[in-house]
């Protein structure tokens, strides 16, 4: 499956479906992630739940620290 992530196009497993198998892939399941699908922010509670499709349009932001 194919989607654009953060504006470039991105290939994904086939054993990835939702939000949540998506943020596990890049690591990201225990950091503070914003998730935009296709222009709606997406509820952390819908994650697991919420699929993604070929073609989807996916920006995630998430915060680093720093000094």
């Amino acid at each position: 499956m194919n989607i654009q992530l953060n504006g470039r196009q991105q290939e994904l497993s086939a054993d990835i479906k939702t939000i949540a198998q998506l943020l596990a892939s890049l690591s990201l399941e225990k950091r503070i992630v914003i998730v935009e699908l296709n222009k709606e922010i997406i509820n952390k509670t819908a994650y697991a739940e919420q699929s993604i499709r070929n073609g989807d349009k996916v920006e995630l932001i998430h915060f680093v620290g720093g000094g």
